[in-house]
């Protein structure tokens, strides 16, 4: 009001006529006939006015912004093609509604029109809210998530295990943006050995997501100096802080879903706050709440790598020294036998004697029974000689039977005659001999000469 009756004044003022000195006298005395307005007394009137003439009030826009406290308070922004709106609502008011909200959807909304005196911020206060529609950012968004996922880019199988412990990580995002300086202190503080290869590019606008695609690129190719020919890092961090849809919309880009999903090294995506969800966060192998957390989920505090080696080297100490306790006593024992050698040579020669009184007694023995054995020897010789003997004569007296029986000279003691010719032929049948041949029968006795008179 004290403005407006200030600039009332310019009119009936001719440039260059007017001595700054007068003018501002003339305004000096318009305000102190005006009231000086206190800021909060200000935005109080404000409020009231708006309070008067215009609540209750239902509105219609699309959800963007969307945010819920710890304290179960709802903090978003209701928009449409020109213009957008600060919106409240309380846990009380929030529990009562009978869906989620999310960005891109669109409501209407009851509630109060007021300032926000600490700021001088209009305020929708929301009591309550309902769902009329999809947002035609959300629509979209919804379209390319069902096309992505039909192609396999969400399946589960081709997410791949971030490395335990990396040896470098790739960094995407805006040199100027806050999440770059959350990213690097929290890697400087759980892992400062390891490197980390920062890709710039826009994370807002229309040329962000050709700029995210060049950066996954880069981060592809092997540094200069690195060895072989695969990627110089072990993963990659697509991060940016948080925002309304249409600042994160950049990684909503299918060129860029595409491009996370093609490449070589996990990708961990850390985009907006725990309640944004992006296409890229659907398409990265890990998904990450915040860019913080994408950092921790890549680095493992050093403190647990300490704890792991102290573990380790711990374990290691036990096993020397019980390894060198063993040798102790072996080395106690060898050299408690050198401090008293006449002991061990004592040891040793009756053990010495032991063994040779052994050794004559199985002597003596072994003895006494060869001579035995030797002793024995020729009545058991003539032994087997006389059983020898008397074996050979039986079978001779068999055989000298077994001959006579063969004998001839019994057969002619029966009566019976041997034929022969003059010459000696036996003469066995009639057909050998004829009339006047002379033969000679042999009998037990003696022979007789007969002749043949005739033939039959």
């Amino acid at each position: 009001m004290v403005y407006q009756q200030c600039f009332a004044a310019w009119p009936h003022i001719e440039t260059g006529t007017v001595r700054p000195g007068l003018l501002a006298a003339r305004m000096t005395e318009m305000v102190s006939q005006s009231q000086v307005w206190q800021v909060s007394a200000l935005c109080s009137a404000v409020a009231k006015a708006l309070d008067a003439r215009l609540n209750p009030v239902l509105v219609r826009g699309e959800i963007t912004g969307f945010t819920r406290a710890t304290s179960g308070h709802c903090y978003f922004s209701l928009k449409d093609q020109t213009a957008q709106i600060r919106c409240a609502i309380f846990r009380r008011a929030a529990a009562l509604l009978d869906f989620s909200p999310c960005n891109g959807e669109l409501v209407d909304v009851r509630g109060t029109l007021g300032v926000y005196e600490a700021r001088g911020d209009l305020q929708l206060m929301v009591q309550g809210m309902n769902r009329t529609g999809v947002g035609a950012l959300f629509e979209q968004f919804q379209q390319l998530k069902a096309k992505l996922e039909a192609l396999g880019l969400f399946a589960a199988a081709r997410k791949r295990p971030l490395p335990l412990m990396p040896r470098a990580i790739g960094l995407v995002t805006s040199p100027a943006a806050a999440a770059l300086h959350d990213v690097v202190n929290t890697l400087q503080r759980r892992l400062p050995h390891i490197g980390v290869v920062l890709a710039p590019a826009s994370v807002q606008g229309a040329a962000a997501p050709a700029e995210l695609i060049a950066a996954l690129g880069n981060l592809a190719r092997p540094l200069p100096g690195a060895a072989g020919n695969g990627p110089s890092i072990d993963v990659i961090l697509l991060v940016r802080g948080g925002g309304s849809m249409e600042d994160l919309w950049a990684f909503n880009d299918e060129r860029l879903a595409h491009a996370i999903a093609s490449s070589p090294v996990p990708v961990v995506c850390g985009v907006g706050h725990e309640t944004d969800f992006t296409i890229a966060d659907f398409v990265a192998d890990l998904r990450a709440p915040t860019p913080t957390a994408a950092a921790e989920l890549v680095a493992q505090p050093r403190s647990l790598w300490l704890e792991l080696l102290e573990r380790s080297t711990q374990r290691l100490h036990e096993a020397l020294q019980r390894q060198l306790e063993r040798q102790q006593q072996r080395l106690d024992m060898a050299t408690s036998r050198l401090t008293r050698p006449g002991q061990v040579v004592a040891a040793q020669r009756l053990q010495l004697d032991s063994s040779a009184r052994r050794l004559s007694t199985c002597l003596g023995y072994s003895l006494q029974q060869h001579r035995q054995q030797l002793a024995a020897l020729p009545n058991t010789w003539l032994q087997a000689h006389q059983r020898a003997l008397q074996h050979y004569h039986e079978r001779l007296t068999r055989a000298a039977l077994q001959l006579g029986l063969l004998d001839p000279a019994l057969v002619l003691q029966r009566g019976y005659a041997w034929l022969s010719s003059a010459d000696g032929q036996a003469i066995g049948s009639v057909r050998q001999t004829h009339a006047g041949q002379r033969l000679r029968a042999t009998l037990a006795d003696g022979t007789v000469d007969l002749t043949v008179r005739r033939g039959t």
